[in-house]
């Protein structure tokens, strides 16, 4: 069955691709959510109007995470966690703990924006990769110190 996208699906398309799926796959999945509809000639010449509203809007957020980005790499941040003597951390810096930083230095970033590559368990400087947007990301320096 043929259909058009209404949002970005990973390992499918993005929005206004015409894509053949499985017929159940897009009675039961993709159209109940409102990912997809059929694609009919009404469709496809309403989804062209749609297409160019959706590349105005990403290319204001695309914008808009740049000029975010471009905070964020200019941003330090220091999480106060306690340590033993060896410098370990009694347990580790998770996504949620730069988060919650974050958002006390008036940045609302979502914990599943932040990738951290290997836990943070010891004391030291980190550079933390948090993708604003598709192509968008941004270097968080973060400092992990004792408490």
């Amino acid at each position: 069955m043929k259909v058009i996208l209404k949002s970005d699906i990973e390992r499918l398309g993005k929005v206004g691709d015409v894509v053949t799926v499985a017929t159940g796959y897009a009675r039961n999945f993709l159209m109940p959510r409102e990912l997809a509809f059929e694609a009919t000639e009404k469709n496809l010449a309403r989804i062209e109007v749609d297409k160019k509203r959706y590349v105005k809007v990403q290319a204001k957020v695309r914008l808009d995470a740049e000029a975010l980005a471009a905070k964020l790499n200019a941003l330090s941040l220091t999480i106060r966690q306690p340590a033993g003597e060896s410098d370990k951390l009694f347990g580790t810096v998770t996504t949620m703990d730069i988060a919650a930083a974050l958002e006390k230095e008036g940045f609302a970033i979502d914990k599943r924006q932040i990738t951290v590559e290997e836990p943070i368990k010891t004391l030291g400087i980190y550079t933390v990769p948090v993708k604003l947007a598709p192509e968008v990301s941004a270097a968080l320096k973060v400092w992990v110190v004792r408490e």
